[in-house]
C-alpha cells in the first residue's frame, strides 16, 4: 500500500517541477551549474514517448523507461524485500552514470551540455569578483 507521506512527497515534487517550469526552469542543476544532469533529457523523452516517437525518446534518453519501474519498486518497497529495492535503486544509479559519462564525452551531444558559465552560480561569483 502506498502511505501518505509517498503521496504526499511525490505532490511536493510534483509541485515544484511544476513551479519550476512555469519560472522557465526546466532543470534545477543546469540552470544554477550549467552542467547537464544525469537525468538530462528524460522529460523530452518522455514528451516523445507520448507523441509514440520512440526513436525521438531514446535519441533525448536512451534510460526514458527506467523511472516507472525505479518508482513502483519504491512505492512499493515496504511489500518487497530490503535488498531487492536497493539492488534496484544501485543498479538505476549505475546505469544513469554509465549513459551520463558516455553522453558528457561526446562532442557533439546538444542534450547534455558542460557550460559553467551559463550557470547561476557561475554568473554571481563572476559578478562578485573584480
Amino acid at each position: 500500500m502506498i502511505s501518505k507521506q509517498d503521496i504526499r512527497a511525490l505532490v511536493i515534487i510534483a509541485l515544484f517541477y511544476g513551479g519550476m517550469q512555469l519560472a522557465g526552469i526546466t532543470c534545477p542543476i543546469r540552470f544554477l551549474t550549467g552542467v547537464s544532469c544525469a537525468g538530462c533529457g528524460m522529460s523530452r523523452a518522455w514528451l516523445a514517448l507520448l507523441r509514440l516517437d520512440f526513436a525521438a525518446a531514446w535519441g533525448y534518453h536512451p534510460l526514458f523507461w527506467l523511472p516507472v519501474p525505479v518508482a513502483l519498486v519504491l512505492l512499493l518497497r515496504h511489500r518487497l524485500p530490503k535488498w531487492l529495492t536497493r539492488a534496484v535503486v544501485a543498479v538505476a544509479c549505475v546505469l544513469l552514470l554509465i549513459v551520463y559519462a558516455i553522453r558528457m564525452l561526446q562532442p557533439d551531444n546538444t542534450i547534455v551540455v558542460f557550460a559553467p558559465e551559463t550557470g547561476l552560480i557561475y554568473r554571481v561569483f563572476d559578478q562578485l569578483t573584480p
